[in-house]
Order: structure tokens, then C-alpha cells, then sequence
């Protein structure tokens, strides 16, 4: 098996690290899902790395438990790593390029499109920042929109309209550091939101109008889709964590015992529970024994999910994106997700159809109970991505981050020069 056949995604939420490691066979046409892991990180905030080395400890720690449940296959050991990066850091805009095509057979080129796509991202942007992505959404070509792939076609002005990502440089360096110290080497840095946009959302969804939000801990990804495209993104500094600290306080137990009770009783709606039945936990001390009925965790978590819900109906009615939304409906991923009645509680709060985004599997395969967990949604995003990436999207981002090879490195001779460039080419 040739080393390159491997690849791990590693998804850096709000308080834990998500891995998944994966194999492309030369026979193969997706790759194969080998396993996965999520690892607790408390040197994480809002998807920002603040202690460098816990945060290596963990990734080191999530690589490492998959590469244990590979043990005795012909897997060649993790050097890169795909990273999924978030927080509210990361902000975005949209801008418009234009280039005029000066030959004298007029046919646009794949160049001239690369050129277009430059200009639009070359605006300029404070010191302490950098372009993570420029996303088209729009191709004109003497005027006239709505040209999906302007190559071959005849014009004499060639005009884009891009998303633009742009991240703090220092997080990002933070990032590669706690790789770095963890042992391995960061091969390609991609904003989650946009990853699980080419992913979770289908084209018909793009096309109509759809919301796709990542719920984390304590961050909120929050993408518009219309005409096809990322039309407007945002990074919400809330999350789920604000219900397990409500519990925590209401029924004087720590996050800890809160966070269990959430997952294991939590419901957005009374519905779906036993309302009178009870629930043991221990107090804050850990010695005494606790009781409260099912009814009364709900009670919590009802008045924090109209909160996140009316907070994410007011992003959008202010960026002007809120009608836009009604025909495709909203998208719910992330860990934050899988709490119970979240569905139905966006369809009600929202007042637009709401399902689950699952990973579509059309490029990775993998055993249900990774694929159907919307924790791991990300991480197989990111493989995803690098097996299809999207048709047109600006090659540079500021500081190149997205070539970055050879950070750091757990191989005792290094990489040669060969291998370097065929990186370079398969994730280009």
C-alpha cells in the first residue's frame, strides 16, 4: 500500500478533539473509514486553541487511539493531518473580481478563471489576518450571471462573486503548533462550516435556499445557501455547554454530572420523555444522592433553546437572510445535535422544515455508527473535501495555509522532495 493511502481528518471542536482515520485503496474508489475517536480537550475554547500543550496531548491521544484499532493491518503510521478550524475568529464577506480578456479569440481559459477568483480575494485585510477561503458563487461572463463554468465559453470581461473566510493568523499558528508538538504535520487546514456544506448539504438544498448550522459546545456555525451557493456565514460564540452549565446551577450538581444528565435524559420537548419518572445524580460534592423528575431537565433546557434559536432567527433577519431559508429548510449537524426533540423544536421555533445533516458517503464509506453520528459529521467532511473538492475556489489564502506541508513530523528521515510535490498536487 503506498504511504500517501492515508489520511486523518481531525476535527478541533470546543472542548474535545474528533479523529478519523481512513485508507484509500489503489482499487478502491472511496475511501475506506478504518476508525474513529473523540478525545476530551480542555485546553480548547470556542474552537480556539488556548493551552498549546494539552491541546497536542489530546490530538496526539485521538490519533494514536485510532491508530490502535489498526494494529496489525499494512496501515502505514499518521504524518499529516486534515484540520477542521472554527471559532469566532473566523469571520467572513462577500466581494466581486473582475478581468478583461484582452486575446483575440476571446475564450475564457481555466487560467483566466484562477485570475478572476485572485482578484476578487486580494482585498485588503488588517495585518493580523489572513484569507482562509474565497469561495465563488457567481460567474458573469459581459455581464450576464448565472454561468455555472465559464471555461471555453467567449467573452470579452470575465467577472466573479466570491465568499471570503478570513481567520486570525495567531490562532492559526496556534493550531499548528499544538500539531506540531503532538508529532505530526499539518497538511491542510479547512473552515468546518464550509466543509460540511460540500458534505451534508445537498445541491437541491443550495439551490433553493437552506441554513446549515454546526452546533458545538460553545460555538454555532451558521451558513446561507441560495442560487446554489455560501451566500452569507457566520461563527456564533454560544453553544450547547450553556444548558449543561443551566443544569449545573439548577440542580446544584457539577458540569460533569450535568453533561451526563443532557445526554442521557435531555429533551427539548416534554413529549418525548417520561415526565414524572426520576433521575438518581450526585450532588456538587459527589457524595449526596440527588433526585429530579425527567419533566424538570426539560424545564431547563426549553428556555436555553428558544434563546439559541431566537438569537441565530435574529443573525439572520439582520444580515437579510432570513426568508431566504423558508424553501430548503434548516440543516442541523454537530454534536450539539443529537439532543432529543432539536428537530422539531427548529421546526417549531423557525417555522421551516429541519433535518439532520449526516455525511452522504459519496466519496468515504464507513460503518453506520460513525456515518450516522452527526460528531463525526465533520471529520468525515474533511475527508470528503479533499477526495472532491469543490470545482472553483481560489488556490491561495493569504499565507498558503492550505499547502502547508512539513510542520512538524513524526517520520524519523523527513519527507523528500517527491513526496512533498505529490502533496502538493493531490490537495491542490
Amino acid at each position: 500500500m503506498a504511504r500517501n493511502s492515508t489520511f486523518c481528518a481531525v476535527d478541533i471542536g470546543s472542548s474535545k478533539i474528533v479523529a478519523i482515520l481512513a485508507y484509500k485503496h489503489p482499487d478502491e474508489a472511496k475511501l475506506s473509514v478504518l476508525a474513529a475517536s473523540q478525545v476530551a480537550c480542555r485546553g480548547l475554547r470556542g474552537g480556539v486553541v488556548v493551552n498549546i500543550p494539552e491541546t497536542a496531548r489530546a490530538i496526539a491521544q485521538a490519533v494514536e487511539l485510532c491508530e490502535e484499532k489498526t494494529k496489525g493491518s499494512d496501515i502505514p503510521p499518521v504524518g499529516d493531518l486534515i484540520i477542521a478550524v472554527r471559532g469566532s475568529h473566523i469571520q467572513s464577506f462577500n466581494n466581486k473580481g473582475a478581468f478583461n480578456i484582452a486575446r483575440t479569440d476571446k475564450e475564457i481559459t481555466t487560467a483566466d478563471v484562477e485570475s478572476v477568483l485572485d482578484i476578487a480575494q486580494a482585498v485588503p485585510i488588517s495585518q493580523d489576518r489572513e484569507v482562509l477561503h474565497a469561495i465563488a458563487q457567481d460567474f458573469w461572463v459581459d455581464r450576464q450571471k448565472g454561468v455555472p463554468n465559464p471555461v471555453g465559453m467567449e467573452g470579452s470581461l470575465l467577472e466573479a462573486d466570491v465568499h471570503i473566510l478570513t481567520a486570525a493568523s495567531s490562532h492559526l499558528n496556534n493550531v499548528i503548533k499544538a500539531v506540531s508538538q503532538a508529532g505530526f504535520r499539518v497538511s491542510r487546514m479547512i473552515y468546518a462550516l464550509y466543509a460540511l456544506g460540500e458534505d451534508v448539504v445537498t445541491q437541491e438544498e443550495k439551490e433553493q435556499g437552506c441554513l446549515l448550522l454546526d452546533i458545538g459546545g460553545q460555538t454555532i456555525g451558521l451558513g446561507v445557501y441560495s442560487e446554489g451557493a455560501l451566500r452569507h456565514s457566520k461563527e456564533m460564540p454560544l453553544g450547547f455547554d450553556a444548558l449543561t452549565r443551566d443544569m449545573a446551577y439548577a440542580l446544584r450538581t457539577s458540569l460533569a454530572n450535568a453533561e451526563r444528565l443532557k445526554e442521557e435524559h435531555g429533551a427539548c420537548l416534554s413529549s418525548l420523555i417520561s415526565a414524572d419518572e426520576e433521575v438518581e445524580f450526585h450532588g456538587i460534592d459527589g457524595r449526596e444522592i440527588r433526585r429530579c423528575k425527567k419533566k424538570t431537565i426539560v424545564d431547563i433546557i426549553q428556555p436555553r433553546i428558544e434563546e439559541i434559536f431566537t438569537m441565530v432567527a435574529k443573525e439572520l433577519d439582520t444580515s437579510g437572510w432570513l426568508e431566504v431559508i423558508v424553501p430548503g429548510g434548516v440543516i442541523l449537524t454537530g454534536g450539539g445535535s443529537m439532543l432529543r426533540g432539536l428537530i422539531e423544536a427548529s421546526m417549531e421555533l423557525l417555522g421551516v422544515p429541519s433535518r439532520h445533516g449526516l455525511a452522504q458517503l459519496q466519496t468515504v464509506s464507513a460503518a453506520s455508527e460513525i456515518a450516522s453520528n452527526p460528531a463525526f459529521a465533520t471529520a468525515l467532511a474533511l475527508l470528503h473535501f479533499v477526495q472532491q473538492p469543490p470545482l472553483w475556489s481560489a488556490k491561495t489564502n493569504g499565507k498558503h495555509r492550505i499547502f502547508e506541508i512539513g510542520v512538524g513530523g513524526r517520520s524519523k528521515n523527513g519527507f523528500s522532495r517527491k513526496i512533498q510535490g505529490f502533496l502538493e498536487e493531490l490537495f491542490s
